[in-house]
């Protein structure tokens, strides 16, 4: 069984015992979170979609730990003019681990 859920704008398919790497959440690492955005259940035999959520449905997730992804750097430059800007960031993440599906 497995699930497609929108957490934070983004799709992900969830499966019990998956651990998924999501934008950064504010609950602390233990806690469990509950995500009720489900656009599609498939079960063994049977298919749900969403019109454009599945009523009822919630996907249940314990915090893992919070961290900060590999550096990206955005470099912008104009040739001929002497006009270069280097910037970076690190993205901030959640893992998170599906303890449960409900239909």
């Amino acid at each position: 069984m497995y699930a497609i859920v929108e957490i934070k704008g983004f799709q992900y398919r969830a499966q019990k015992n998956a651990i998924l790497r999501v934008p950064l959440l504010n609950t602390e690492p233990g806690q469990s979170v509950e995500f009720d955005t489900v656009l599609m259940l498939k079960d063994e035999d049977e298919i749900k979609i969403g019109q454009p959520v599945i009523e009822g449905a919630k996907v249940l997730a314990e915090v893992i730990e919070h961290g900060r992804g590999k550096k990206k750097v955005i470099f912008h430059k104009k040739r001929r003019k002497g006009y270069r800007v280097k910037k970076g960031y690190r993205e901030q993440y959640t893992n998170i681990k599906v303890t449960d599906i409900r239909s």
